[in-house]
């Protein structure tokens, strides 16, 4: 596996990995996503020993105080490799100097497990008490 900031994969590549984890409201409009990448502080991929694009990361960040996770995502027969660990790991390191790092996703037990597994707590399950995360989806 190779993990990478530098070898970009084409749009098309990007839409095929959105379409493999069934991410629809990404490619339902393409120009978009392609938008929301050329705008994001940072992308990075990973590749599989035959090159082929499975699984990316990509965030929001001021880079003085707080860092968004955006998307998360690895394709369906690429998971379990460690690769979304990887990834995950290479945003952390990137923004490690950051006093808080945040996300939102499903509420699948399994994103719940992987995200708990990288040190990360739900807002109600704080040590220091529970926070409130306000969101709002159009």
């Amino acid at each position: 596996m190779e993990i990478s900031t530098t070898k970009v994969p084409t749009h098309e590549q990007i839409i095929a990995l959105y379409d493999s984890v069934g991410w629809s409201a990404y490619t339902d409009q393409p120009d978009v996503l392609a938008r929301a990448h050329a705008n994001s502080d940072f992308l990075v991929y990973a590749y599989d020993d035959d090159h082929q694009l499975i699984g990316l990361a990509r965030a929001i960040s001021d880079d003085a105080t707080i860092c968004y996770l955006q998307d998360i995502l690895v394709h369906p027969q690429a998971q379990r490799t460690g690769a979304g660990r990887e990834l995950f790991s290479a945003v952390r390191k990137r923004f490690e100097h950051l006093r808080q790092f945040v996300l939102i996703t499903d509420d699948e037990p399994g994103q719940r497990a992987f995200y708990e597994s990288m040190g990360l707590s739900e807002g109600s399950d704080f040590e220091q008490g529970p926070v409130r995360v306000f969101a709002q989806f159009n």
